[in-house]
Order: structure tokens, then C-alpha cells, then sequence
């Protein structure tokens, strides 16, 4: 893993997600490595490149802290391209000392991350007045969790983060996606009833993005489900039963796009 520090010139910049006024990034590249990621398409970084290198933004912090002066208030997503607590940040701490710089000017907060590494800002996430954390989770089959994100926390370890948050009062939720090809239509019971098990209590869902890359990753993982990702209406059924089974076991449901 090539790690790399760089100066960046902007920290936050406008998001036109639903829900999010502002992105922070403070990472380019991200060391999870997921075979699924969208991220290279979007930052036009070659896909054999991916996941082997991360660019360590030092002075973002600092230029965040001048920014959050002049920018009207607004939600910040935590991040958008990278993921915030991937292992690097254990040492740099470039989330850490955003959220300290946030904190100052009380912006509300979404951070979305696969990794329990979040839990050492507890301290300061709960001091917001308005904060919420997403925990992405694709599969609670961690075995083939390892063959798509390799380098990420445990499918455990994310459920107990989860819970932990549920339990202390902070908004929480499942990012449910991408949906691994894997997942049976017959699985998604017990796969909501593991997550309600944990106290999460919406979960938004989402597919596989085929974009250029994506589905040749996929399939070279996963070789026998190839008819499965390139078929539509899989997804569609899986989505229906989904929403179904949230709505008898009372657990929120939305789609993420």
C-alpha cells in the first residue's frame, strides 16, 4: 500500500445526494478495496490501481476549519469517495480532527463507513446535536464479505457497532447495499431479522452499479453468479421482498437512489 501526503486546496464540497448539503473526503483512495466500488469511474482512476494507494489530504483539517466560518449550515457526508475509518485513518486521524473542527460550528453530520474504527470518536460524534451513522453492509455472510472487501471490518463488528450507537441514543442506520449477487430471495428473513436483532431500525437499499470494471471484478470473484448480475429483474424481486418483510417485521425501508 502506497501512501502518499498531499495538500488539498478545498475540504468540503457541495453534494447532490438527497439529504446532504455538503461531501467531505478526507482520504483519496481508500485501502478496503472493495471489488464493487464506483469510486475509480468517478475520480477516473484506473480500476488496477485501486485500493493500492492512498492520498493522505494533511492539511485538510485546517482548511476546513476556515471554511466552516463562511459556509452556511448544512449536513456534511462523511464521506462520499472514501471511506473515513479505512485502517489509515488509526494513524493520521484526518476524521478525528475534522469532526473536532465540525463540532466547533455544530454542522450536522452523516458518516457512512464499514468500519467499527468509528467507535474511538464516540466522544465526539455525541456531541452533536444532530449526527447519524450509516454502517454499510452487503451480505452477513462474512466469507464472502472477505472476497469483496478485504480489507474492511467484520460483518460483526459492523452489527455491534450499530447496536452500540442504537443504544446511546444516535441516529443510526443499514446501508444494505450493494446487495451481494450471493443472497438468496429466501435469505432476506433472517438477513432483516440479524439486523433488527441488532437494534437497527431502517435500512436503505441498493444494487450493484455495473459500471465499466465493476461487473469483470465481480465475476471474477464470484464466476458462478454472472447470469444473476446482469439480470434486472433479480434485483427487483429481491427489492420487493425486501420492503415486504421490513414492512410485517417493522423495520424502515427506502431505496437509495
Amino acid at each position: 500500500m502506497k501512501i502518499n501526503k498531499i495538500k488539498c486546496k478545498t475540504a468540503l464540497s457541495k453534494s447532490n445526494l438527497p439529504g446532504l448539503d455538503y461531501s467531505l473526503n478526507p482520504y483519496r483512495g481508500c485501502q478496503h478495496n472493495c471489488a464493487y466500488c464506483y469510486v475509480p469511474n468517478v475520480l477516473k482512476i484506473s480500476r488496477d490501481k485501486w485500493g493500492s494507494f492512498v492520498d493522505i489530504k494533511t492539511n485538510i483539517p485546517n482548511i476546513l476549519s476556515k471554511e466552516l466560518k463562511n459556509k452556511k449550515i448544512g449536513v456534511v457526508a462523511i464521506s462520499t469517495v472514501t471511506d473515513p475509518y479505512q485502517p489509515t485513518e488509526k494513524k493520521y486521524r484526518l476524521t478525528r480532527y475534522c469532526l473536532e473542527q465540525l463540532l466547533i460550528h455544530d454542522f450536522p453530520i452523516c458518516i457512512q463507513t464499514k468500519s467499527d474504527l468509528i467507535l474511538r470518536d464516540v466522544d465526539l460524534i455525541s456531541k452533536f446535536s444532530d449526527a447519524e451513522i450509516m454502517i454499510s453492509i452487503g451480505t452477513i455472510n462474512d466469507n464472502d464479505r472477505k472476497k469483496l472487501e478485504p480489507n474492511s471490518s467484520s460483518i460483526e463488528k459492523r452489527l455491534k457497532v450499530i447496536e452500540f450507537f442504537s443504544e446511546i441514543g444516535i441516529k443510526n442506520s443499514v446501508f444494505f447495499g450493494p446487495i451481494y449477487p450471493t443472497i438468496k430471495l429466501s435469505e432476506i428473513s433472517k438477513i432483516i431479522d440479524t439486523f433488527k436483532s441488532h437494534n437497527v431500525k431502517e435500512i436503505m437499499i441498493d444494487k450493484l452499479n455495473l459500471k465499466p470494471g465493476i461487473k469483470e471484478n465481480i465475476i471474477r470473484v464470484f464466476p458462478p453468479y454472472k447470469s444473476l448480475i446482469e439480470d434486472s429483474n433479480y434485483y427487483q424481486k429481491l427489492f420487493s421482498e425486501i420492503n415486504k418483510l421490513c414492512k410485517e417485521k417493522n423495520v424502515k425501508s427506502v431505496s437509495a437512489f
